[in-house]
């Protein structure tokens, strides 16, 4: 029995595997005269300066204010100005694949009394936002998003979108990955600064692109909607809402030409595009099979290690996360020193064990888009208490299982483009998923929901490693098939992301 023809989202990923005996070959030399700005300038519209808000207290008169600031700012603001040769070049509080910054954030208001009815362009360099369209357009937002309950009572939303160009420029088609990827580490800023403002966000991932990015006057040949959130305030109790599904199914597209490289990535956004609601008689309502996360693999025979641990303390009133997320870099060399077992076991307990922190006022059941499909596995290279090896990681279990004995330190080096972050990390996480068994849930867009989810995790791993005051940081660049063959993880698993986790040099 012959196999099916794969999905064009498959056929994506397949055709923008880096190879070794390919890679040199289609690697360019980059144009840094056309390196595009990471800012989006308004020339007309209304500003609103957030500046000033910054400084206020919370007892302060400006209360709506203040937490809309503190919100952008930790979900997408500047947070450090370097000097170069060019001019300067800005780090904001979500990472970014080469500080290129893809995404932009939108807000649209319902009506406050804050923020008239109308689009507004978040401006993280000045750290204001612009109204560039003062008409009520709420209707049209719920329209798009086929009538999601979570739009009914709010007034607020926060839309992300992508100038696909700033990612392309550098890494040509296999950037659609990395904008997605991006779009994650945002929302898990988003999410964790509205637990800091007294925010929910509500994640939307199923609407109708071309009337999401009509409402927004984007050429959707250059920009357009990734992905959406309507902003609950918890200060209201209309607006304390329960949760419902987030992600709808697209299309599946066997039927594809001949694609030229340049063009895969808009081929391939085009193609995961939703056009009118495809839940069914199932609707937003969120089901038990929803909320449901397995252990996919249960090696036989494996070394099982307890991976429960007490969860790291963000200090009162989560100071220390919002420190963290304004401090947040990339690492950029290990030491090459182990981690401590408990150390690691923190990261996990920050990253998948969300119910543990409810006590601190974070959200123990933040959405994703379906992390059901995520699955985890950690190279160990250096960890004291931890044999060396590769483990699957079971969140359901709390717990790590062996599947392979070994120090990778060598193959790790190699795989992740000869970078010196994956010989030097004490341990290296690779987030996977079988995209075979997703798009026959989801659909090719079901792409989309991988990548933002792998980002999402990979930024909490990001912000509690830099609190423990470790090294990290993320690697979307590297040799997918070989990762399978080298580390023991299953063919089905494709790589989604890796996140390196280290010493810092120095410690």
């Amino acid at each position: 029995m012959s196999e099916p023809p794969v999905s064009i989202a498959q056929y994506y990923h397949e055709r923008t595997k880096y190879d070794p005996d390919t890679l040199a070959s289609k690697s360019q030399q980059l144009d840094w005269s056309k390196q595009p700005i990471p800012f989006k300038e308004y020339k007309i519209g209304t500003v609103f300066d957030l500046k000033p808000y910054l400084r206020e207290t919370a007892d302060s008169g400006n209360g709506e204010w203040r937490r809309l600031s503190r919100l952008l700012l930790h979900t997408y603001g500047l947070t450090a100005k370097m000097s170069t040769p060019n001019g300067f070049h800005y780090l904001r509080s979500a990472p970014s694949a080469g500080g290129l910054y893809p995404a932009e954030v939108y807000l649209v208001s319902r009506g406050t009394p804050e923020l008239p009815a109308g689009l507004y362009n978040y401006q993280s360099l000045h750290h204001s936002l612009v109204q560039f369209w003062d008409s009520q357009v709420w209707p049209e937002l719920q329209a798009a998003c086929f009538w999601h309950p979570a739009l009914e009572n709010t007034k607020l939303a926060v839309v992300v979108s992508a100038v696909f160009y700033r990612s392309a420029w550098r890494y040509q088609d296999r950037a659609y990955r990395r904008i997605f990827l991006d779009t994650g580490h945002l929302i898990g800023n988003l999410e964790l600064a509205g637990s800091l403002s007294s925010y929910r966000p509500h994640l939307i991932g199923g609407f109708a692109d071309e009337a999401v990015n009509d409402l927004f006057y984007f050429d959707s040949k250059i920009e357009g909607t990734i992905a959406i959130a309507a902003l609950a305030d918890l200060l209201e109790v209309d607006q304390n809402l329960p949760k419902a599904r987030t992600a709808l199914p697209s299309a599946t597209q066997t039927d594809y030409p001949n694609i030229p490289d340049g063009e895969l990535l808009p081929h391939l956004h085009r193609a995961t595009q939703l056009k009118s609601d495809t839940s069914g008689s199932q609707g937003w309502k969120l089901s038990a099979e929803d909320e449901e996360r397995e252990d996919k693999y249960n090696f036989p025979f494996c070394t099982k290690v307890s991976t429960f641990s007490s969860p790291i303390d963000w200090g009162k009133e989560l100071e220390g996360l919002e420190t963290t997320i304004k401090r947040r870099r990339s690492t950029r060399g290990y030491s090459g020193g182990n981690l401590n077992l408990e150390e690691l076991l923190a990261l996990l307990d920050f990253t998948y064990q969300h119910d543990h922190y409810i006590g601190q006022g974070l959200d123990g059941s933040p959405d994703f888009f379906d992390l059901s499909l995520i699955e985890s596995f950690v190279a160990v290279s250096g960890v004291n208490g931890l044999e060396e090896g590769c483990y699957y990681y079971a969140p359901k279990a709390q717990e790590l299982r062996q599947i392979r004995f070994k120090n990778f330190r060598r193959e790790l080096h190699y795989l992740c483009l000869g970078q010196d972050l994956g010989r030097d990390a004490a341990a290296v996480l690779f987030h996977t998923a079988d995209l075979k068994k997703a798009i026959a849930k989801y659909g090719d867009r079901a792409y989309r929901y991988l990548h933002m989810d792998a980002g999402y995790l990979g930024q909490r791993l990001n912000l509690a490693a830099i609190y423990l005051r470790l090294g990290v940081s993320g690697i979307g660049g590297f040799f997918d098939n070989l990762v399978n063959e080298v580390l023991g993880i299953p063919t089905d698993e494709a790589v989604i992301y890796i996140t390196t986790l280290g010493r810092l040099r120095g410690n």
